[in-house]
């Protein structure tokens, strides 16, 4: 309450514009606001996980262990992929080149009819 002879009564300590009228009717007055939580310390970093991918047998041994050397790249540095990777690509490439290196059975000869005459 003002004292008519002093003036008004001082000003609640705080930051200027802190002080909130408090009555029936006034708003409730804002927290202070909290420093946040400190943050826990970064955990170790997360290397590289296998992906775990099932290969499935082909039947063919040179593509079989082609599909199998990929797995050693969960073993392998990262700088060590492209090589192996390369390498594996090599592998199959050589496969798939080498089936087209095994003739069929041979067609057969135009010069001749179906009863074994030649054609005139």
């Amino acid at each position: 309450m003002a004292d008519p002879m002093n003036g008004p009564e001082p000003a609640a300590p705080g930051p200027p514009g802190a002080a909130a009228a408090t009555g029936p009717g006034s708003p409730d007055p804002e927290p202070a606001p909290q420093e946040a939580p400190e943050a826990p310390p970064p955990a170790e970093p997360a290397g590289p996980r296998p992906l775990g991918v099932a290969v499935t047998p082909t039947g063919r041994a040179a593509v079989d262990a082609g599909l199998q050397r990929l797995a050693e790249a969960d073993h392998l540095p990262v700088s060590g992929h492209l090589d192996m990777y390369e390498d594996v690509h090599r592998g199959l490439r050589d496969v798939l080149a080498s089936l087209d290196q095994h003739p069929g059975p041979p067609a057969p000869s135009p010069t001749h009819d179906h009863h074994g005459r030649p054609d005139q």
